[in-house]
């Protein structure tokens, strides 16, 4: 393995010394926004991680390297090469490495590349799910698979709004993930901070959290719990503004042929576009937020 990870010195010490740690994706930098605006936002998870407890580990490939706790400098050659890098899931990960490439980490191989360092806990936006249209496509997110496999709890907006809110939920209680609102009862749906679907349980303070993880770990259960955590009010969007948006762009991406793993971004770049950028506020948002809840978590679980 150790050809293989790369951990940041003070990411390592942090997990030796049980001290609070936050993965965090890259794929946000290189496919989420424009440059030099995803470089910022990265940065700026990072220093929220810091500001509320916790050390930032931001995860991607680096010429083949699977690293944890990549440099500014990283997040910047990253941000700079944008769609050049490789959007790398669970499928993609042998590959790149074994050609030395980039690779921007998904919520799935973020997950599994710090569960392969020992962090227990990973924010993000929002998680992939299964798409509209997946009774036909059977396009269904490796992101749901993880979630029910590895042992990483991530704490994000919901699913995005793009998918079938609806499915992605009966798949993940198929595979028996607990989804856990936070201050909610109801499902984020990413922009938005209702669905009109209910979550598992909903809690309402890191602390309670953070002892219903540590139960698990104790307990060995396999695979990770969802945490959702809904995006501030005020930069919520209007949900039928919103859903009359993501059904335009659906019916683009349809008619272009846009499918598997190109989907999402093509969705969120025409949202953005419609919307006249204030779905990108929107997302950067509830990363911010995400990020602020996953360190107090952290935090609560290192002193339990």
């Amino acid at each position: 393995m150790k050809d293989y990870l790369v951990v940041s010195p003070e990411v390592k010490k942090a997990i030796e010394e049980n001290k609070p740690v936050v993965a965090l994706e890259s794929t946000i930098i290189s496919h989420g926004m424009p440059y030099p605006k995803n470089v910022e936002t990265a940065l700026k998870v990072e220093q929220i991680v810091r500001e509320n407890g916790a050390i930032p580990a931001t995860i991607a490939i680096i010429k083949g390297k699977l690293t944890v706790g990549i440099t500014p400098e990283e997040i910047d050659y990253l941000g700079k090469k944008g769609l050049e890098v490789t959007k790398a899931s669970r499928r993609d990960i042998p590959v790149l490495v074994a050609r030395g490439e980039d690779g921007a980490t998904t919520v799935a191989a973020t997950m599994i590349i710090a569960h392969m360092a020992g962090i227990k806990l990973f924010a993000t936006g929002g998680i992939g799910g299964v798409h509209r249209g997946a009774e036909t496509t059977m396009d269904i997110s490796a992101d749901l698979e993880e979630l029910s496999n590895t042992n990483v709890s991530v704490i994000c907006a919901g699913a995005k709004s793009i998918l079938d809110l609806g499915l992605t939920l009966e798949y993940l209680e198929t595979k028996g993930v607990p989804v856990i609102g936070y201050q909610t009862d109801e499902l984020p749906a990413f922009y938005t901070k209702e669905s009109g679907f209910k979550v598992n349980y909903k809690m309402d303070s890191p602390l309670e959290i953070a002892k219903a993880l540590k139960a698990k770990e104790e307990l060995r259960l396999k695979g990770a719990m969802l945490i959702t955590n809904p995006i501030p009010d005020e930069y919520s969007m209007d949900k039928e503004l919103i859903n009359g948006v993501i059904e335009k762009a659906v019916e683009e991406a349809n008619s272009l042929g846009v499918k598997g793993k190109d989907i999402t971004p093509f969705l969120l770049d025409k949202i953005q576009k419609i919307t006249e950028g204030k779905s990108l506020e929107a997302n950067i948002q509830l990363v911010y937020n995400n990020a602020k809840l996953g360190a107090q978590i952290a935090k609560e679980l290192s002193n339990l």
